[in-house]
């Protein structure tokens, strides 16, 4: 390194994150960030002179505790006192000050709450080499430049350009003369003998294990102690606070007390190793299993840290032995125990192998929550006073206690909650531990695809876990909860495996005495666990787990109930939560009665319920109002409350009852401003107030009326994941070859029944009399095009046979169905009516929809028991054994075309 350093004014800074380039040192450093790779191209590359002087200045990071900082932070932050002067010595000609607008590269990344700090010093370096290196993927250009420090200098300003930053510096380190002089120093002779010293210990340490530092030993006696000083900081110590320390040392005496120091320390290091190795080495036995062991025992005597409290392996195996494992079980942890003890916490599998035992320890082998005496009294009160309607649901629910009651270890079926969201499910289960006294706990089923998630992963993979069947009882804390499995219809399989082949075994009583968690390995007892499910629906369920489980299905809610719902639970809640109470609002049935008509068409109460809080956030708004302007009297002078004390008191204002209201509650003082909130007159909901806050009425009841006013529309009645819902069916006729074009996104099932509802009019055309018949287009020459609206919604499923053949009879013989009648049934191809699904729920969508009439196949007769009485007398139910009874029924005066009724 040469003697004198010609160091201009102004240099390129290359930003050295968290690492310190000292002078003498020699380093390669990767440039890929797009500031740092023009700085390369532009000052070394496209010059292919490596004999240019760039800057290294180190940039560290910290944790702030105030806001995070963008990328452009401020520059020169947390620059220490007294480095700026040089620490001591030859003071910088050029002290560090902090510029405005400075900023680090912009393309520097900056986590959360971390400030980049740039140091205000540097090193000048040269290049010893340059590689360009070409990124395969994105075909970006980097650099691995070799730079050997020269000599230190001080940031005086430091600008961000568009390419890279440049900075003002100006040179810390000696001149070739005041060099000279400092080594005429006795004190620095001194210090320069005894880093001497100290470095040549520390090499004849090193040279024990590595044979190849004769080149080094030759450089200790032929160089400065100064230029060493650097070097050997920069060789054998790798910490970024020391070398910065290092960095910082401008003073000859201060560098070199410095190194010795740094140096030191390392040769105690090295020696104390040293002697913990040969402890160890003569301790060691032949069969060479402990070695490991007395390693750690002789590392914890050096440092004096032995004491006789139990170690964590000590306390996990306590834990593990008041448990109360199984045998099988405790003999599997012990030989796990023994593998933990042979293994040092470095080694890979350690924390693998401990997290498991932590898992064995965390699950309650043996803890069972007791279990209070059934009440069957109380529970009947509390699902009465918790849920409004659903007696047969709540019948099952009594019945299940009771058993329960009678034999506690009996094997009860696992309930199965089916309906559409909206109608109680999931606080029927909590119900259910609340009567039972166990503590509940509810796993979300929804969207897992992966067996895993069941029966947990296997412990040879990275970031194995168990089930959440097993974690769930690990975190509830008791082996026999109430597990709520919640939407069990909505798992999926994948390449991952089946979820709900993984249930099997977990809700069948048979098995789940020794459920096998992969991840533990070991067998669980879940016998114990009270499992309820709740679906939407049981037709994507697979049969095997449906087998399994006893379902139970929760129809919507009828107006009456939905009225009794909201007056009961729903308005006392909503209130509550919103921090009002009747005296702010009042919400009377008849405004109720038309939100649910009006505004609400489900089969639950979440959309009544967030219509009743809109309400009720419209009177928090009035009240918190209402209050900011009665506080403003705290702030008015004496004389001016008086004046207004006086005007409200005398009411004198004439007839102006508005200003002579306002006039009172500003005077009145702030002592009786909670009264006054008590005494303002209650917001009472209206129907002008509904289209206030709900906005115009969705539905008005005359939808159906106006869209089969013209031939061909029929409405039917369909069976959703969300209930029941009234389904138009449009169909069309144009020229064409005799073609059927279907569209509103449907499912093969629909499809077929298209094509059998169109064979069937086509082979009856003539029986019928249809006007289209007669010139035979109805067969050859026109295309037909049927049409379900919301074609955004998927359709599927087998009760649309008799709304198809309807709408096209409508279609061909110009006649339009009532517009007070649905139906629903699916038809065979000889003209007979099936069955079909979900009867009560499609009654009830046709109710909600002002529908009076409905169509339903006579084998449903019996389905007509679960329709609530209030629903059937209101309304006028059809039975058809034939198509041509349903057409009797549909159109208005009777289907004159009808044929005799055949069997």
């Amino acid at each position: 390194m040469a003697e004198h350093f010609d160091l201009p004014s102004t240099i390129a800074i290359l930003p050295f994150r968290n690492k310190v380039l000292l002078p003498g040192a020699v380093i390669g450093i990767r440039c890929t960030s797009a500031a740092d790779v023009r700085l390369v191209e532009r000052e070394l590359w496209q010059k292919k002179d490596l004999e240019g002087l760039i800057g290294v200045v180190p940039m560290h990071d910290s944790q702030a505790s105030e806001q995070p900082l963008s990328p452009r932070v401020s520059g020169l932050q947390s620059i220490p006192e007294g480095i700026a002067t040089g620490g001591g010595g030859r003071e910088s000609s050029g002290a560090a000050r902090v510029p405005s607008g400075l900023q680090p590269p912009l393309d520097q990344p900056t986590g959360a709450g971390e400030r980049i700090h740039w140091h205000p010093r540097g090193v000048a370096a040269r290049a010893l080499a340059l590689q360009q290196h070409m990124e395969k993927v994105t075909g970006r250009v980097t650099y691995t430049v070799i730079l050997e420090g020269w000599c230190r200098f001080g940031v005086q300003a430091l600008n961000a350009c568009d390419l890279y930053n440049t900075a003002h510096v100006t040179q810390l380190d000696y001149t070739k003369s005041e060099m000279e002089q400092a080594e005429s120093d006795p004190e620095v002779q001194v210090l320069a003998r005894q880093f001497k010293s100290v470095a040549g210990d520390l090499i004849s340490l090193l040279q024990q294990k590595h044979k190849t530092l004769e080149s080094t030993k030759l450089l200790l006696e032929t160089a400065a102690a100064h230029r060493l000083a650097d070097i050997f900081v920069a060789s054998f110590e790798g910490s970024f606070d020391k070398r910065l320390a290092m960095l910082d040392a401008i003073d000859l005496r201060k560098r070199l007390s410095k190194a010795i120091e740094i140096i030191t320390r390392h040769v105690q290091a090295l020696r104390v190793a040293e002697k913990i190795s040969s402890k160890v080495e003569g301790q060691l036995s032949k069969s060479q299993k402990s070695v490991l062991r007395q390693q750690i025992r002789a590392i914890t005597d050096e440092l004096g840290d032995n004491d006789d409290d139990e170690d964590d392996v000590v306390a996990l195996e306590r834990k593990m032995q008041s448990v109360g494992m199984p045998a099988n079980v405790w003999k599997h942890a012990q030989r796990e125990l023994r593998r933990l003890r042979k293994m040092q916490p470095q080694q890979p599998g350690y924390g693998g192998s401990r997290t498991y035992l932590e898992v064995l320890a965390e699950l309650p082998w043996q803890i069972s929550s007791e279990e209070q005496e059934i009440d069957l009294v109380a529970a009947k009160e509390q699902l009465d006073s918790e849920h409004y309607g659903l007696a047969k649901v709540k019948k099952r629910i009594i019945e299940y206690l009771a058993v329960r009651k009678l034999k506690p270890d009996a094997r009860g079926p696992v309930l199965c909650f089916v309906g559409p969201p909206g109608v109680g499910k999931t606080s029927l289960a909590s119900s259910i531990a609340g009567a039972l006294g166990r503590r509940f706990i509810r796993l979300s089923l929804g969207g897992v695809k992966d067996e895993a998630d069941i029966r947990g992963h296997r412990r040879t993979y990275i970031g194995s876990m168990p089930g959440r069947l097993i974690e769930g009882i690990k975190r509830v804390g008791v082996n026999n909860p109430v597990m709520l499995l919640d939407e069990i219809d909505k798992t999926g399989a994948d390449v991952r495996g089946d979820p709900a082949a993984a249930l099997l075994e977990v809700l069948d009583p048979e098995q789940n005495k020794t459920f096998n968690d992969h991840y533990l390995n070991v067998p669980f007892d879940v016998s114990k666990v009270v499992f309820v499910a709740t679906a939407n629906r049981v037709q994507t369920m697979p049969a095997p787990l449906l087998d399994r489980m006893e379902v139970i299905e929760l129809p919507g809610y009828t107006p009456e109930e939905k009225l009794c719902i909201a007056t009961r639970h729903l308005i006392p809640r909503v209130l509550e939560q919103h921090g009002v109470t009747n005296r702010h609002i009042q919400i009377p049935e008849p405004m109720v009665e038309l939100i649910i008509q009006r505004y609400t068409r489900e089969a639950g109460v979440r959309n009544l319920e967030r219509h009743l809080a809109a309400l009720a956030r419209a009177a928090a708004v009035k009240v918190a109002e209402s209050e900011q302007s009665m506080k403003v009297t705290r702030d008015m002078t004496p004389e001016a409350s008086q004046l207004v004390d006086h005007w409200g008191g005398g009411g004198g204002l004439g007839e102006g009852g508005d200003i002579e209201m306002e006039v009172e509650a500003v005077g009145i003082s702030g002592q009786k401003v909670a009264s006054a909130l008590m005494d303002l007159e209650p917001m009472i909901v209206d129907e002008a107030m509904l289209e206030v806050v709900l906005g115009p009425p969705k539905f008005d009841g005359k939808e159906a009326a106006e869209r089969v006013a013209t031939p061909g529309v029929a409405v039917g009645l369909v069976w959703t994941i969300v209930g029941g819902e009234v389904q138009f069916v449009e169909a069309s006729t144009m020229l064409g070859k005799g073609d059927l074009h279907l569209t509103g996104q449907l499912g093969d099932v629909i499809k077929e029944s298209a094509q059998i509802a169109l064979t069937w009019v086509r082979a009856r055309a003539a029986e019928l009399k249809l006007p289209m018949a007669e010139a035979g287009s109805l067969l050859k020459d026109r295309d037909i095009h049927i049409h379900f609206p919301a074609g955004a919604v998927p359709k599927d499923g087998p009760s649309a046979g008799v709304t198809l053949v309807t709408a096209l009879v409508s279609l061909f013989g110009k006649r339009c169905v009532r517009a007070d009648t649905a139906m629903t049934g699916e038809m065979t191809l000889r003209g007979l009516v099936l069955p079909v699904g979900g009867i009560k729920d499609k009654i009830l969508a046709a109710h909600r929809c002002g529908i009076r009439r409905v169509i339903l196949p006579d084998r449903n007769r019996k389905d007509l028991q679960e329709v609530p009485a209030a629903i059937i007398a209101n309304m006028e139910i059809l039975l058809a054994k034939r198509m041509e009874d349903v057409l009797h029924q549909a159109f208005e005066g009777g289907c004159p075309w009808k044929p005799a009724s055949r069997l």
